[in-house]
């Protein structure tokens, strides 16, 4: 059979079991030949005295698709039968190019159960293993968008590649790389427009937010969360861009933005979460009632309510410690305890203080994130204070905070 049709034993084979369908028409055509079938059993597309309609039409690699679509003029232009035999077999070869696709979606669901579970780890796991798998699920991405899919898929593919550099600006911020995180993220707002996905677009902006509010140009975090507001959607994530809204301005004394940021989440809260938003990934791009308290508890911090800072910061704690490790945040954890810490040190309490810091003086240093060194330094030029120069407690809290490690990005790991 293989010898009569020019097809392979092995597709002969799988075609045979039903593992393999006979759908492209190059293949019918010679399959349809190679074993004689009789001109009245044929389609009109592929009778012998059509043959000619059986010639592959010349499709670009890129660019958009055409097809040649002229019919000849001549005597056979009377002739309507022939005329509609080539018609159909013209369609059929574009249906059969434009559904073309390099990816399947059994591929599509695999890179999206990946980038659930990196997003998912991420809030628990160290990040130098993840950033690994990372990588090279983002390569995989770009390389699949380098080929041809229906523009359906492709929307998804530039949604997962999308997401998975707005990930990579989270790890890069993490480590204290700043200029990578701008960069992965201003390659996430590309794919965005190319997903035409407001709330990839929302993350985006978002994300520049944070990233702003941890740099010198703080101000700037007010104008994204702005930015991000119009596309972000009900729910969930509405209640993460008013959050960082309001823990933005609190770090800029703008007292007033903060506290109607506040209201704005405490009634995002009430709204239904878009499922085909970012959320349904998880982890890392989700925004669970333990994050919520601690970003509240953070802005109240910086506004100076030590009481109301330290009430939500606990909150936060007991609800990461009760619920499932794969969505126990390490760092935020031990960013709201240091808020505990610091609305301690503020009215005296250094001893309910140390009790605080100790955790997160044990946490691993390849789980220390950079923006957690920057606060044990500002805890412990508090400790320093004239007030508590005579505390044999706040010396030795600020003798241990002195130095804090975080995490190396020297480390090997990375190349390992």
């Amino acid at each position: 059979m293989a010898h009569l049709t020019g097809l392979s034993q092995g597709f002969l084979s799988m075609l045979e079991a039903g593992t393999r369908r006979l759908t492209n028409l190059d293949k019918v055509a010679r399959f349809l030949n190679g074993i004689e079938t009789p001109d009245a059993l044929l389609p009109p597309p592929f009778r012998e005295h059509h043959a000619a309609a059986l010639t592959p039409l010349p499709l670009p690699r890129s660019g958009p698709l055409t097809v040649d679509l002229q019919v000849s003029t001549g005597e056979q232009a009377t002739d309507l039968y022939q005329l509609a035999t080539q018609a159909a077999a013209q369609s059929l070869r574009f249906a059969e190019a434009v559904t073309h696709s390099n990816v399947s979606d059994v591929e599509l669901e695999v890179l999206e159960s990946t980038i659930t579970r990196i997003a998912t780890d991420y809030v628990h796991a160290p990040l130098y293993p993840l950033f690994h798998d990372l990588l090279s699920t983002r390569n995989q991405l770009f390389s699949l968008l380098s080929g041809h899919q229906p523009p359906g898929q492709t929307r998804e593919l530039y949604l997962l590649a999308g997401t998975s550099c707005l990930l990579l600006a989270h790890a890069s911020q993490n480590l204290g790389d700043q200029d990578s995180a701008v960069a992965q993220l201003q390659t996430a707002g590309t794919l965005a427009e190319h997903a035409d996905h407001d709330d990839l677009r929302a993350w985006v902006k978002g994300t520049a937010a944070l990233i702003a509010e941890w740099s010198t140009h703080r101000h700037t975090a007010l104008e994204y969360t702005q930015q991000a507001i119009r596309f972000a959607p009900v729910g969930e994530t509405r209640v993460r861009i008013a959050a960082i809204g309001a823990r933005a301005a609190a770090r800029v004394g703008d007292r007033n933005t903060a506290l109607t940021a506040l209201k704005e989440l405490e009634q995002a809260r009430e709204q239904r979460t878009d499922p085909n938003g970012l959320t349904r990934f998880g982890g890392l791009l989700s925004f669970p009632e333990a994050k919520q308290e601690y970003y509240i508890g953070g802005t109240y911090a910086l506004l100076g309510e030590h009481e109301r800072a330290e009430q939500h910061a606990a909150a936060a704690i007991d609800l990461y410690e009760m619920g499932p490790k794969e969505q126990r945040s390490y760092g935020d954890e031990a960013l709201a305890r240091l808020d505990i810490v610091t609305a301690r040190i503020a009215t005296g309490e250094i001893e309910g203080a140390g009790e605080q810091l100790q955790p997160i003086l044990e946490l691993p240093v390849e789980r220390r994130i950079r923006q957690l060194g920057d606060s044990v330094q500002g805890v412990a030029r508090l400790l320093e204070e004239p007030q508590f120069a005579r505390n044999r407690t706040a010396r030795e809290l600020a003798d241990a905070t002195r130095g804090y490690q975080v995490i190396d990005t020297r480390a090997k790991a990375l190349t390992s």
